[in-house]
């Protein structure tokens, strides 16, 4: 797009190296060609701008080969504007004096022509042109078969156009017809596989085989070997059991001597000590038989004591006792009755048991009213 800036009532175009302006003034061609820059007045000025750098040209559509099988084709078109001024007259590539934008669209329909040209004539091609040929050789036989439609079709050069080069990227079936031709390869491949994993499985029971072959022949050396060295086991044992016993003699013999010894000692020691202990025990029991006699005199002259003591103290207490009997007798025998009543109460109620409570009934405390009003009036 073309930079176009403003300038009092002008405008100064400033055209890109790979777009090709013309500019018009009526019926006058002021200037013509790429990567321009001049100024104009948006009044009276035509302004076409015509890219002439190369375009890629995607598209994407469905055809049918000749056994009616539905396949997509990718592919993308180079093309690019060979003859500016014929493409200016043909196709409407003004710009706005103001913005520089294009006012139609042009390059869509470009577009539109290329695709339906590559479309008609990869149709025209797969239309005859069974699956799996299309498949193994369709991509080539399309992309030349458009780059053939496209270089022959006269309405691009009428419009200067020139096709650069042509791709197919792919050219697929739908996707269940494509499961379904992959199968028979990816069972070839799984038998391969199979084919190759038995050889395998083959080769490792071999190898195992050859292991198992040495192992046994290895554990059979091995008991051999480990035959001879149990007989040189028991040979070697049989010597150090002999040379044991031997020793174990010797040892014995010289235990025995030095048990008699040690019980000869034992024995004199043991007579040493039982004169000893029956010497002590004669000394002991004297000196307790002398103790015994010294304490029976003791206990004797204490028992003595305690029973005369306690004879006069129990002589002591029996006369204060019977003063004191004979006192109270005295007292009571002067006595009135009345007071010999109220000591009995007395006496008694200090013998008999602790009263928390009485509960008078009204019965009695009549009673005891009665009688203490008759005994007032009397």
């Amino acid at each position: 797009m073309a930079d176009i800036t403003r300038r009092l009532g002008w405008r100064h175009l400033r055209g890109a190296p790979t777009a090709h302006v013309r500019h018009h003034r009526g019926e006058r061609l002021l200037h013509d060609g790429p990567g321009l820059s001049f100024w104009f007045r948006p009044l009276t000025a035509a302004i076409s701008e015509v890219p002439v750098d190369d375009r890629e040209l995607a598209m994407t559509f469905h055809a049918r080969t000749a056994d009616f099988q539905d396949v997509v084709v990718q592919a993308t078109v180079t093309y690019r504007v060979g003859d500016p001024a014929v493409a200016a007259a043909r196709l409407d590539f003004s710009i706005d004096p103001d913005t520089g934008v294009w006012r139609g669209t042009p390059l869509e329909q470009l577009g539109t022509l290329l695709t339906e040209t590559a479309q008609q004539h990869a149709l025209d091609t797969l239309a005859r042109t069974p699956l799996a040929e299309a498949l193994v050789d369709g991509v080539a036989v399309v992309r030349e078969r458009i780059a053939a439609g496209l270089t022959a079709e006269p309405r691009l050069p009428a419009t200067g156009i020139e096709v650069v080069a042509v791709r197919v990227m792919a050219l697929r079936p739908e996707p269940e017809v494509e499961r379904a031709l992959r199968t028979p390869a990816r069972e070839q491949i799984q038998q391969e596989a199979d084919r190759a994993t038995y050889e395998r499985r083959a080769v490792a029971v071999e190898r195992e085989r050859a292991i198992a072959e040495n192992e046994l022949a290895s554990q059979i050396e091995l008991a051999r070997r480990e035959e001879q060295l149990v007989e040189q086991r028991g040979t070697n044992a049989r010597r150090e059991a002999e040379e044991h016993a031997a020793a174990d003699s010797v040892r014995a013999a010289a235990e025995a001597a030095r048990t008699v010894k040690l019980a000869e000692a034992e024995a004199a020691r043991s007579v040493k000590l039982a004169d000893a202990e029956a010497a002590r025990m004669v000394r002991l029991a004297e000196a307790e038989a002398a103790r015994s006699v010294k304490l029976g005199e003791a206990e004797a002259d204490r028992s003595v004591t305690l029973a005369r003591a306690e004879a006069a103290g129990a002589r002591e207490v029996g006369e204060a006792r019977a003063a004191a009997q004979s006192a109270w007798l005295r007292v009571h025998g002067e006595a009135d009755v009345a007071t010999l009543h109220a000591l009995t109460g007395a006496r008694l109620a200090e013998n008999l048991p602790r009263i928390d409570s009485v509960t008078v009934s009204p019965d009695v405390l009549t009673g005891l009213l009665a009688k203490l009003g008759s005994a007032e009036q009397a």
